[in-house]
């Protein structure tokens, strides 16, 4: 019994452990590929398709980089989490698909819009539209994750065969194709379009110099988006609280808490909008930073101990204890290294730059 109990709670811990880790992932992508993204979603503000080129060449040196952090939460998810992997992918086939499909057509316009000349305008409007479908999607895919979904352990029909050995006892999902659908899951996807415009905004207004005229546009929309976030997170806050049972934690006895991350947040907001308003780009974009990583790590707190709401907790989701001491092993010094690598690359490709730049010059 001691030996079981000793087990239960390393796999515990070191579900707990990748459970964390997975949020780390998924925020660390989300600010940076999500500022990338949302310079894409701008870019079919442009009208001409030189400034598009030079939204594409502020990206030129970091944006694959950024998306190595997708593939990372992926994976781990996959190597963890095999149950959750399994459910959640095909009850998210659909807005997967498509986001990944974005994703794919960005990366494709930015090799091939440097070449092209009869179709550069195809290739400048597709990276745009890519960075619109990949963020809307994704957004969707996130809130279809929040509202959980119907799983069932019997066989293809849902139906446990008691007497066949071979009947499917491992837990799967039973919806359908579009039970991702819902006003709440569109809802967080048309929120995720507008969090991707307020990031890329700031994102071009860090990385253009400030008399140039992507730059005033830039600085004159994040403007916009930035109260447009406001209302979207009000929203969003007010209808999660009322359709998620796990919301009521916000006041409940740990109500202080909550508080707490609720000020920080706002004071967050704060220090972003004011430093916009000063032309501290650098600053307003790492303020915008910070209340991404408060407000993620409040929904993943939120959460717990589920890695999907009312559907998988992490202990059930997780690999049994051995492949997660293997995993942790193997894996977790990787984690710096991928950090040490996108902060170089930042520094690297600091310097500003003006709509004259192309992709060809990097």
């Amino acid at each position: 019994m001691d030996i079981m109990h000793e087990i239960f709670r390393i796999h515990s811990t070191l579900s707990t452990f990748w459970w964390i880790l997975l949020g780390v992932f998924f925020v660390i992508y989300i600010v940076l590929d999500g500022a990338d993204l949302g310079a894409g979603v701008f870019s079919l503000l442009l009208n001409n398709e030189n400034d598009r080129a030079a939204v594409m060449s502020s990206m030129a040196g970091t944006w694959d980089a950024n998306e190595t952090w997708l593939v990372v939460a992926g994976g781990v998810i996959f190597g963890a989490f095999p149950l959750v992997y399994g459910s959640t992918f095909n009850y998210l086939m659909i807005p997967l698909m498509f986001a990944l499909w974005g994703i794919i057509s960005r990366a494709v316009a930015f090799e091939f819009h440097v070449h092209a000349k009869s179709s550069r305008k195809f290739w400048g409007f597709m990276f745009g539209l890519g960075s619109l479908v990949a963020a809307l999607f994704a957004g969707i895919a996130l809130g279809a994750t929040l509202l959980g979904f119907q799983m069932d352990t019997g066989n293809a029909q849902g139906i446990q065969m008691a007497n066949d050995p071979f009947a499917n006892t491992v837990p799967h999902f039973s919806g359908n194709a579009l039970s991702f659908l819902s006003a709440f899951s569109i809802w967080t996807g048309i929120g995720a379009l507008i969090a991707g415009g307020l990031a890329g905004t700031l994102y071009l207004c860090a990385r253009f110099e400030q008399d140039d005229p992507i730059y005033l546009k830039a600085h004159k929309s994040a403007t916009l988006f930035s109260f447009l976030a406001l209302a979207a997170v009000v929203i969003t806050l007010i209808w999660s609280y009322a359709i998620m049972p796990d919301a009521a934690k916000w006041t409940g006895n740990a109500w202080f808490g909550w508080l707490i991350l609720l000020i920080a947040i706002l004071v967050a907001a704060y220090k972003m909008m004011t430093n916009h308003a000063a032309h501290r780009d650098f600053a307003a974009l790492l303020w915008c930073g910070a209340v991404v990583l408060f407000m993620w790590g409040g929904m993943w707190a939120t959460n717990f101990p589920y890695i999907i709401p009312q559907t998988w907790t992490i202990s059930q989701g997780g690999n049994p204890a051995n492949d997660l001491a293997i995993l942790t092993l193997f894996m977790t010094g990787f984690v710096p290294v991928m950090i040490t690598y996108n902060v170089y690359q930042i520094w690297v490709f600091r310097k500003r730059i003006t709509h004259l730049a192309g992709y060809e010059s990097h």
